[in-house]
């Protein structure tokens, strides 16, 4: 593939995980108002949000199957197409019913459309020695969305005064995923790995080869804390600021609670913006296993420091600045690590079964915090669990054996007499 053509798959999945992924994140802006429109706990609006994310990692190996066998374009478009149904059926919605319907389609089109399957793309189309890079600036996409579109969602909000038009204003820019996935085919790309080696390898086999290896099954656990931190924090930290009544006044502009609360999630994403980019160079030239153990025990510290300190607009920011560094850093670093061990054959579908154990911690982050909330009244357990879990991941990724596989050769067929 020329310079040119992998540029443009790298540019326009920076764009599909841009609009994907900041367009969900900027959920936790409608948390408030949609609980109280629809006469509904927390409770309900976090399952709804947990439920989406954890069909979004369900329905990821699939998607990543699709991907390695009929081609990341095709898979990513339609993914597309049921994500944008999933936003109507929400900006519609009028019970509880239909928000829980909006949630499970956007999730099961986003399991087409973010990171497994776009990276899949870049990881097959770039050069070698740019793959690190390539995927780093693809992967900052999930974070410029959340530095510009949930900043963008509390601003609408406020304008408005009302949710249902933002939802149809992010509705729209949802549509320009379905047309970027043109810029992500890599069907020469699976032919010529497919006829180089390892197509003979059923998907069957492939996974039974995966789940065999401890390695990949601490990725797949480890990456549990990452969906959860990532939910927790991305659907409640905004509810949170609310909540503590945190605004901002500086240089003559005012935020009210509620704003800071978007430019908090919004701060995460500028930052990780460079973080993700520099994780994931680094993991060009260090283990990436082992960058992985200092990034979740930078997380647990970060949490750590928020909890303890007394909350106010500057803790608030700083908070997510550091996160930020660290967001998303976790997944150039896990996506490329099982491209290393296993090839790229089954790279899609393996690392949807990976990204699987992210998405079941995001239900439980989501849901975990709406839950407890309700019942307890604030999210104090919940920082203390999310400090718990990183120390946990730290101690999984430790001892992964970062090694490209070596399968045995096909044995000759016998020479005919």
């Amino acid at each position: 593939m020329t310079s040119r053509s992998y540029w443009t798959a790298v540019w326009c999945g920076f764009l599909v995980l841009t609009i994907g992924l900041g367009v969900r994140q900027s959920f936790g802006i409608f948390l408030k108002p949609v609980s109280a429109e629809l006469h509904v706990g927390r409770e309900l609006f976090s399952f709804g949000t947990a439920l989406s994310m954890l069909l979004m990692g369900a329905v990821a190996p699939f998607a990543g199957r699709l991907c390695d066998r009929y081609g990341s374009a095709i898979t990513i478009a339609g993914g597309g197409v049921i994500y944008v149904a999933g936003m109507v059926v929400t900006a519609l919605m009028h019970d509880g019913w239909m928000l829980i319907l909006g949630n499970v389609l956007v999730g099961v089109g986003l399991s087409a459309a973010s990171f497994g399957p776009v990276l899949g793309v870049i990881l097959r189309v770039a050069p070698p020695a740019k793959q690190a890079l390539a995927v780093g600036i693809c992967s900052a996409g999930g974070s410029f969305g959340q530095f510009f579109i949930v900043p963008l969602a509390a601003v609408l909000q406020g304008y408005f005064g009302d949710w249902r038009p933002t939802m149809w204003a992010l509705t729209t820019l949802a549509v320009l995923m379905i047309l970027l996935a043109a810029g992500l085919n890599d069907n020469q790309q699976i032919a010529a790995n497919r006829r180089a080696g390892g197509g003979g390898q059923t998907a069957r086999q492939a996974l039974a080869e995966a789940f065999s290896q401890r390695s990949y099954v601490l990725l797949v656990v480890g990456y549990f804390v990452c969906g959860f931190h990532v939910a927790f924090v991305g659907g409640h930290l905004p509810a949170y600021i609310s909540d503590k009544g945190i605004g901002l006044s500086l240089f003559g502009v005012s935020l009210t609670p509620a704003e800071l609360g978007g430019w908090a999630i919004g701060m995460v994403g500028l930052f990780n913006i460079v973080g993700t980019i520099l994780w994931s160079s680094m993991g060009g030239t260090h283990k990436r296993k082992n960058l992985l153990t200092l990034l979740y025990l930078l997380r647990s510290l970060v949490f750590l420091v928020f909890v303890l300190t007394p909350i106010s607009a500057a803790s608030v920011l700083a908070f997510s600045a550091a996160l930020g560094f660290l967001w998303l850093g976790t997944v150039p670093l896990t996506t490329a690590l099982v491209g290393f061990i296993f090839g790229p054959v089954h790279l899609t579908m393996l690392n949807g079964f990976v990204f699987f154990g992210h998405q079941v911690g995001s239900f439980f982050g989501s849901w975990g915090g709406g839950r407890l909330y309700d019942v307890q009244g604030n999210y104090d357990t919940m920082w203390w669990i999310a400090i718990a879990l990183g120390l946990v991941s730290a101690l999984l990724h430790f001892p992964i054996v970062e090694e490209r596989l070596v399968r045995p050769a096909p044995a000759p067929l016998p020479q005919a007499a």
